[in-house]
């Protein structure tokens, strides 16, 4: 079999056909990534490939730095041909990475080049693609048609203006490019530089004086309800852990009085703090009929003095090996008491949580939404053949594969569509060759809707966004 063929990870006939007649032609919901609402509005173009390839991937810079390249050729100041060179001399060796099939399924999906990257073919590589980049249809416009995304949700603070959005939506472009409302920076009390800081931004941004923890409260809300306008209906939090410590109203607003002084909080007073707002969000989220994503479990910044250096996001975070199971129940728990438990969708960054994220989302359905707790797709270093199908068999093991929201890319990058093919080619394989060995029934419409709903048509409804 020829490497990435047309075939390309699908080992039986039923997992063929599933892929080729149902799979492949679905639309793309990217309901969560971080692309950059500013370069959708301004239909943004590039001048090479490295430019659209290896900035901002810290995939590619921690494979790189792993293959003894100078931070230079990464981060640093040499030119895109050299760091693109660099590139070129370091895929050769990343074999059975991921990071190997996705390279050249973006080569080919992208570019038309079924040649392998290598110091040898850098040249030709480099020239054909940076031709391709000249083309009328090669922006991120053009990019997002390409491959029939129908909607972009994108990451955004709430103290960001929606500016982008809103142009983005005036001119009637037919990919909806929707707002996710993630607050995290308001936990930051520890850190009353950053959080008074933040807090000036947000006073800005919702138009409003933020004197007291009310008027915290108060401009949340604001902000909320703008992104609510803007056509947001998600949101996310990217945590090590939930937050468990309960807290009175009187408590954080205390915590609130103390960060906003200038004076640095313990960390019990952090978690209250943290636990207080994340039930507020959850209450908010609820009453909108939106949909709470849980990222969890990173060691973040690992690397101190390189993090220093380079910022956040630079490629020094890992798999974190905090317990998980208590708080994340805790907080679950407060919301559903509450009768105040919004949809949730459960990521974790340690395949090892993967049937204890699995297994509670049961303990949490209502019957109100089909699926309304999601064990989320494979995570961040989870997001590889392997780690995708212990997702899905832990999923199935435990819940309702059927109701299954899907594929996201979570990438900065517009070259990452091609991860939705690649996960659509696992699922397929994973449906096919086990109704090819009796162990799923053989009927080809059942697993036809199953593979359509995964794909596409559950975010679709559980998102409630009519694309």
């Amino acid at each position: 079999m020829a490497y990435l063929d047309d075939d390309f990870l699908l080992h039986s006939p039923t997992a063929r056909r599933l892929y080729h007649e149902v799979a492949k032609d679905q639309p793309i919901l990217d309901y969560h990534c971080h692309l950059s609402p500013r370069e959708i509005a301004t239909d943004h173009r590039w001048e090479n490939l490295a430019d659209l390839w290896l900035g901002g991937d810290h995939y590619k810079w921690r494979l790189l730095r792993a293959n003894g390249v100078n931070e230079e050729l990464i981060t640093g100041d040499a030119t895109p041909r050299e760091k693109f060179q660099a590139w070129a001399e370091t895929v050769p060796y990343t074999l059975r990475n991921p990071i190997h099939h996705w390279t050249h399924l973006e080569l080919r999906r992208y570019f038309g080049i079924e040649k392998l990257l290598s110091p040898a073919t850098a040249d030709e590589i480099w020239e054909t693609a940076n031709a391709r980049l000249a083309d009328p249809d090669f922006s991120v416009r053009g990019i997002l048609k390409k491959f029939d995304v129908r909607m972009v949700g994108t990451t955004d603070d709430p103290a960001d203006h929606l500016d982008d959005h809103a142009t983005i939506a005036a001119s009637g472009f037919s990919t909806k490019v929707l707002p996710t409302f993630r607050p995290d920076k308001v936990f930051q009390v520890d850190r009353p530089e950053l959080f008074n800081g933040w807090l000036g931004r947000l006073e800005t941004t919702a138009d409003a004086s933020i004197a007291t923890f009310s008027d915290l409260l108060a401009a949340l809300q604001k902000r909320h309800d703008d992104f609510h306008a803007a056509g947001a209906r998600l949101s996310d939090h990217g945590l090590d852990r939930c937050p468990a410590l309960a807290c009175t109203d009187a408590e954080a607003s205390l915590i609130f009085d103390k960060a906003r002084s200038g004076k640095p909080v313990t960390a019990d007073e952090k978690e209250k703090f943290s636990f207080y707002l994340m039930v507020f969000f959850g209450q908010l989220d609820a009453a909108r009929g939106w949909t709470k994503q849980l990222h969890l479990g990173p060691f973040r910044n690992t690397n101190s003095a390189m993090a220093s250096r380079l910022g956040p996001d630079s490629g020094f975070d890992t798999i974190g090996d905090t317990r998980q199971g208590s708080a994340l129940v805790t907080y679950l728990d407060a919301l559903a008491s509450q009768g105040a438990l919004p949809k949730v969708v459960l990521y974790n960054i340690n395949p090892s949580d993967n049937y204890l994220f699995a297994a509670l989302t049961g303990a949490f359905q209502d019957g109100s939404v089909p699926g309304k707790i999601q064990f989320g797709s494979g995570w961040w270093f989870a997001d590889q053949k392997n780690g995708m199908e212990l997702q899905l068999d832990a999923l199935s093991s435990t819940g309702l594969l059927s109701r299954f929201v899907g594929m996201l890319t979570d990438s900065r990058s517009f070259l990452s569509f091609p991860r939705h093919e690649y996960f659509r080619r696992i699922l397929c394989n994973l449906i096919g060759t086990e109704a090819d060995r009796g162990e799923l029934p053989d009927d080809f419409e059942a697993l036809s809707g199953l593979i359509r709903d995964v794909c596409f048509g559950n975010a679709n409804r559980h998102f409630d966004l009519n694309v």
